[in-house]
């Protein structure tokens, strides 16, 4: 008798596949920017067919959206590691999760844009790919709760603060720390107006 296999080597072989063209998306829209990428280029660039593609994604926007919660998905797991080492003092752990998150978006635009900037036109995530962004928000809120700051407009200033900074240093100085540096200040500034002690 026969032993049953233990791995579906297809399955594993059409993750690898799919692994493999979104990589290559990945490429194309950190070289050419994420409104170029087109099915044709990831084919060539994975050694297939543009038809082919179909097989594994339906559509571009198909590939996006699996890109979008690539994006949140490698965020997820940053913040969640930052969120288990937070400091003891709230503005430090303010502090410990906004460098996180800034940190994380300014390493890379394209991935920043997709997860944060409505870069694609008529794109909107699906809800199984948005579920890692909210996830990721999770964390923040439930970090933040842990020091007390628990109000939605609290939550709203935070996120506006960190985002200005990240779009600031984005827009205007790619790959330098013009914005980043004002960012403990930023944080001290609202933990003022919060109330949290230094």
């Amino acid at each position: 008798m026969l032993a049953k296999p233990t791995r579906d080597r297809l399955a594993e072989r059409r993750l690898a596949t799919r692994r493999e063209i979104l990589d290559a998306a990945w490429q194309l829209a950190r070289k050419r920017g994420l409104a170029q990428v087109t099915l044709r280029d990831v084919a060539t660039d994975v050694g297939m067919r543009a038809p082919s593609l179909y097989s594994h994604f339906e559509s571009k926007t198909a590939i996006y959206d699996a890109m979008f919660a690539d994006a949140w998905n490698e965020c997820l797991v940053v913040m969640r590691a930052a969120a288990s080492s937070q400091p003891g003092t709230a503005r430090e752990a303010m502090k410990l999760i906004a460098r996180t998150f800034f940190d994380f978006s300014t390493s890379d635009l394209a991935r920043y844009q997709l997860m944060n900037q409505r870069t694609i036109v008529g794109f909107d995530p699906s809800g199984e790919s948005y579920a890692p962004a909210v996830a990721t928000l999770d964390v923040l809120r439930s970090c933040l709760a842990e020091h007390h700051v628990t109000g939605q407009p609290d939550i709203d200033l935070f996120v506006a603060i960190v985002g200005g900074l990240i779009d600031a240093q984005l827009a205007n100085d790619l790959g330098g720390e013009r914005w980043g540096s004002l960012l403990d200040r930023a944080i001290d500034m609202l933990a003022d107006n919060l109330g949290i002690e230094p």
